[in-house]
């Protein structure tokens, strides 16, 4: 089965660095497509053997460049679907991982399974415990350093698609079709999992444009949730989590996953360290 993982950054080559190095081991660098927001962005020399390409710059506030992102990211998906079999899109601070307990490489494991049109990993968006966690070092492994994760219904995407389709914002969802999380595959997101990297996410002067401050500053929230709750037994939790969000509705958007407004902050076990 053909595989591919596409992306779309401006000013992130800490994250975009990390997608490179996960998703090009796990299915070559040559099915990568990355795709800069800006003719003005550098491709980095690190890119080597990824298709890399730099676009003009997405216009707008954070709503409405989101849809034409999305849009522009769902075309290029539906081309790449004329030769692969699969292709993955993420934000370049997501990453798609395989519980280790299986002993299936990413590629193994969606080629396994049967997808029609989308499958979805469970979202697990990692925080940083005030108590115990420091400064994120990005020379080591993220979940050597980060152990508490909230299970998070918008981080619960489709984002393994078989056909074309229109990904709504973020990758949220997509526009006219179901989700179904299957079990044993998990979305890590990294994005607010460092308190210093937050606030200068805050500093930055083209996300400022855009209008994402109190967007970040929502995000944060996760940081106060992981230092806060007391983490439950991952096993167990995440088994929950993934019967319910595959049941559950939001009353305004049939093709989102719910979960009862539920804060479930969940141990990440030491088999997925060295992963990310």
């Amino acid at each position: 089965m053909k595989i591919c993982a596409v992306t779309m950054v401006r000013n992130d080559d800490f994250f975009l660095r990390r997608w490179v190095a996960y998703y090009g081991a796990e299915l070559g660098m040559s099915n990568l497509y990355v795709y800069f927001d800006g003719k003005d962005q550098e491709i980095p020399e690190w890119c080597s053997g990824v298709h890399a390409v730099a676009c003009d710059k997405i216009p707008g506030q954070v709503v409405e460049a989101e849809k034409i992102r999305l849009k522009f990211l769902s075309d290029r998906a539906a081309e790449l679907l004329e030769s692969y079999d699969l292709v993955i899109g993420t934000d370049a601070d997501e990453f798609l991982v395989v519980d280790p307990d299986l002993h299936q490489s990413l590629a193994e494991f969606l080629g396994s399974r049967k997808i029609d049109i989308t499958v979805s990993g469970l979202g697990v968006d990692v925080g940083q415990h005030k108590g115990c966690e420091k400064e994120i070092d990005g020379e080591r492994p993220f979940l050597e350093q980060r152990k508490y994760g909230l299970l998070s219904t918008r981080y619960s995407k489709p984002s393994v698609i078989a056909r074309p389709v229109t990904w709504g914002s973020g990758f949220h969802r997509i526009k006219g079709h179901n989700f179904h999380i299957v079990e044993g595959l998990f979305l890590f997101h990294f994005g607010y999992f460092d308190l210093k990297r937050i606030e200068a996410r805050f500093n930055d002067k083209d996300r400022k444009a855009a209008g994402w401050t109190k967007h970040l500053a929502r995000r944060a929230r996760t940081i106060e949730v992981v230092s806060r709750k007391k983490a439950l037994d991952w096993d167990r939790w995440t088994r929950f989590a993934r019967i319910v969000q595959n049941l559950v509705r939001p009353p305004y958007a049939w093709n989102k996953p719910a979960m009862f407004n539920l804060d479930i902050v969940v141990r990440i076990p030491d088999r997925f360290s060295k992963i990310i």
